[in-house]
């Protein structure tokens, strides 16, 4: 229970419920739902006429047709679906650095859970996984909101502590993906963007829509360190020592290009993309995001 409630922030939640997710793709669902469904049924919107066969229920012909050309036809609608919700959330060392008071990790989970959450509420189904360089935990697909709480608890049991292989881990995911939904992947992308173009290459193949949130510390966006200060690497052994003021022009011109290549490599396929800053609300971050979403249509 501390798990959960550490997780979903009351704040957050009242932001993002009025906005929702909705899926932007056709989606393939198991059951009836708010999204467009790939496949033809007998309910919600015409679609299309097709020939009667032996075993077609004959509720659905068409009468108009068969009184003017003396031909069987049974009229086709579209079926709307939910949408299952893949969350894919960084748990590799680097992952546990934190500036102030949140860490990159802790503010990750918390866009998970609260995402989960907001997914679960509106009847939707939601699946997670944790991965650093291979699949830690998973929380197997549900779309009751009473396992809200098991959610939290998968999210908060892993500690970083290793190192992580980005584009393996979402190339096996993609390998296993059987149905086209929504895949939300959380961490810092702090990997060569050249290998996170290669993975978003081929989850894009599944024809699922993927959204990226990029979790990063404020110092490592602005880099305002003073001093003489010892860096240690988080996913290696590797250590300086430094006066910060000596790196911060070549850091930070470093930095941006890492960025542009993040950002390029979303772009170029089709993926939503999100920096979220970790001294900032996590309702901002989420919300803004939501906001633009359904304003993208």
């Amino acid at each position: 229970m501390a798990a959960s409630h550490s997780l979903l922030d009351p704040q957050t939640l009242s932001r993002a419920e009025p906005l929702g997710l909705f899926a932007r793709r056709v989606v393939e669902g198991y059951r009836v739902g708010e999204h467009r469904s790939p496949f033809n049924g007998f309910a919600i919107e015409f679609s299309q006429h097709r020939e009667y066969t032996p075993g077609d229920d004959p509720r659905h012909l068409d009468w108009k047709i068969l009184g003017r050309a003396d031909k069987y036809y049974i009229k086709q609608y579209e079926q709307d679906t939910n949408f299952v919700a893949h969350l894919l959330l960084d748990a590799s060392a680097s992952m546990a650095f934190g500036s102030g008071p949140v860490t990159k990790i802790h503010y990750a989970r918390g866009l998970a859970a609260c995402l989960g959450f907001l997914i679960l509420q509106q009847r939707d189904a939601v699946t997670a996984t944790i991965f650093d360089d291979r699949p830690r935990s998973t929380f197997p697909r549900t779309d009751s909101l009473g396992k809200a709480q098991q959610l939290c608890k998968v999210l908060t049991d892993l500690e970083p502590s290793r190192p992580g292989n980005l584009r393996a881990c979402l190339q096996d995911y993609a390998a296993r993906l059987s149905a086209r939904g929504i895949v939300v992947v959380i961490g810092d992308f702090l990997d060569d963007p050249a290998d996170l173009l290669q993975a978003l290459r081929r989850l894009s193949l599944t024809r699922s829509e993927v959204i990226v949130f990029q979790v990063l510390d404020h110092e490592e966006i602005s880099f305002p360190l003073e001093g003489n200060i010892r860096f240690i690497g988080l996913e290696d052994d590797s250590r300086l020592q430094t006066n910060p003021a000596d790196l911060r022009k070549s850091y930070l011109a470093a930095f941006h290009e890492h960025q542009k290549a993040v950002r390029r490599a979303c772009e170029q396929c089709g993926v939503h993309y999100t920096l979220c800053d970790t001294s900032r609300p996590l309702a901002e971050a989420l919300t803004g995001y939501l906001a633009f979403r359904s304003k993208a249509g």
